[in-house]
């Protein structure tokens, strides 16, 4: 007897440079026109106030908005190289966002789900968006990936769908939207949801590539030593400690930084100095 469509993970999705090909070929789907017009309402204001915006974070928290109307809480999204195998965390990684629970996060990557994570496995090879329970139903899907799905249902992530997102030279990012209830995605939802995953896709990688732009910005002696300390995991209080400078003082240099790299949080700029190369870990 076929198990019923508990799916879930997720997670995962990041940055390919380009998607204006895919973009153009997902627009083109006929839609009926009574679905069309019930979409274009909530899926043109979602465009309009796109416009503007020049980070991935606030991006994220208008595209979060955006799948309620869908009944949709929680999205991930975030990127893998060619060479890469398996998803890095949040902290890690600020390619990577989503909304899902800490508790899931945590658990994912202490169980070690980011080496057999079946989205990951199965987007590799998709070029289309695809519903989890497809994924759980399929022959070639292992117990202990199903094992993933099972115990992300057991956090509240029940089903979903997944849209990969390929890009230049095996560069893959994946869209992930999840749901807390078994019932499935309607085709129609499904097709908006990987519009919207398109749109974002391709904003945010052109918030990476002008990001690439430009010169080096300058960081004073006081301003690399707080953002290498803050590379290495060290907390203000912490790093206040080691310079023998206060919390306040730490934090207006981070901000500092912040500014100076154009990103807003801490880990994204410690991440671009080492990049950069103006700091080493």
């Amino acid at each position: 007897m076929e198990r019923p469509p508990i799916t879930a993970v997720s997670q995962l999705q990041g940055l390919a440079p380009r998607v204006s090909d895919q973009f153009s070929v997902v627009s083109s789907v006929h839609f009926p026109k009574a679905a069309m017009e019930a979409f274009a309402v909530d899926f043109d204001r979602f465009l309009d106030h796109t416009d503007g915006i020049a980070q991935a974070e606030q991006l994220f928290d208008l595209l979060s908005a955006f799948t309620l109307n869908f009944d949709c809480p929680w999205i991930a999204y975030g990127s893998l190289t060619p060479d890469q195998r398996f998803l890095k965390s949040v902290r890690r990684d600020p390619a990577v966002l989503l909304n899902y629970p800490d508790e899931w996060q945590e658990r994912y990557f202490k169980m070690g789900y980011d080496r057999i994570d079946p989205i990951i496995k199965t987007g590799r090879k998709r070029a289309g968006a695809f519903r989890w329970s497809d994924v759980y139903n399929d022959a070639s899907t292992t117990e202990d990936e199903r094992r993933v799905f099972d115990e992300a249902a057991t956090f509240g992530l029940r089903s979903g769908i997944s849209v990969p997102l390929h890009g230049p030279h095996g560069s893959l990012a994946i869209m992930s939207f999840a749901q807390p209830w078994d019932r499935e995605f309607q085709n129609r939802t499904v097709t908006y949801l990987q519009l919207a995953a398109f749109h974002f896709h391709l904003r945010v990688a052109q918030f990476e590539n002008s990001s690439g732009v430009g010169e080096v910005p300058k960081l004073s002696l006081r301003e690399r030593e707080c953002i290498l300390w803050a590379a290495r995991g060290k907390s203000s209080w912490e790093i206040g400690k080691i310079l023998g400078i206060s919390v306040n003082t730490v934090n207006f240099h981070i901000k500092n930084i912040k500014q100076k790299f154009d990103v807003g949080r801490r880990t994204v700029a410690a991440i671009k100095a080492v990049e950069l190369g103006i700091i080493e870990l």
